[in-house]
């Protein structure tokens, strides 16, 4: 997946400034795609000039005026065609599963020490998570808002987010456990 389609997706539903597509982003997006506040306005720049979005100025009175964004016609059949293309599958590439790896031959402590702040860090997007799940939904259950509510394809990747957060959480706190339990101390004897 390339960057343009997440944005695109993003701007679906509603029009966005550039700073509003980084909110956006930061809330509903990150679950699944991240991206700098610097890459989302460079996207936009290269959307509109491909014709996938179009921009409009628009007057603020006490603060400069911004540009808001919408998908076009030939946007939407951007992302119907990325829709359609299979997709890759997922890996993972993250630096704290190598340490982790590596925790037999190496001082533990810091692993420990930073394992404890990435079940921390997903518990903390666990809440904001749930929180979202409840203002996507308002007043329905999630029962009724998964049969009829929308848009339904925002709470989806909301829930595959929190689930995400949920596992990487419990793993932190099983691995530290384990790690803590073969080495009391947190330190491997090194020889």
């Amino acid at each position: 997946m390339a960057l343009r389609h997440a944005v695109l997706a993003a701007l679906l539903d509603n029009e966005y400034s550039g700073y509003q597509l980084a909110k956006a982003f930061d809330i509903g997006v990150a679950n699944f795609w991240h991206a700098l506040p610097q890459q989302l306005y460079a996207e936009l720049s290269k959307l509109e000039k491909d014709g996938l979005v179009t921009g409009r100025e628009v007057v603020q009175t006490g603060r400069p005026n911004k540009r808001v964004f919408t998908v076009t016609a030939p946007g939407l059949a951007e992302l119907e065609r990325f829709v359609a293309a299979e997709p890759r599958p997922t890996f993972i590439r993250d630096d704290l599963l190598v340490k982790v790896q590596a925790a037999d031959r190496v001082g533990t402590a810091e692993v420990l020490r930073q394992l404890d702040a990435r079940a921390a860090s997903a518990a903390e997007k666990m809440a904001a998570y749930e929180d979202l799940l409840l203002t996507l939904r308002g007043e329905a259950t999630e029962e009724d808002f998964l049969r009829d509510g929308a848009p339904v394809g925002p709470y989806l990747t909301c829930r595959r987010g929190l689930a995400l957060e949920r596992e990487t959480r419990d793993w932190c706190v099983h691995t530290a456990a384990v790690l803590r339990a073969r080495r009391p101390g947190g330190e491997v004897p090194r020889g």
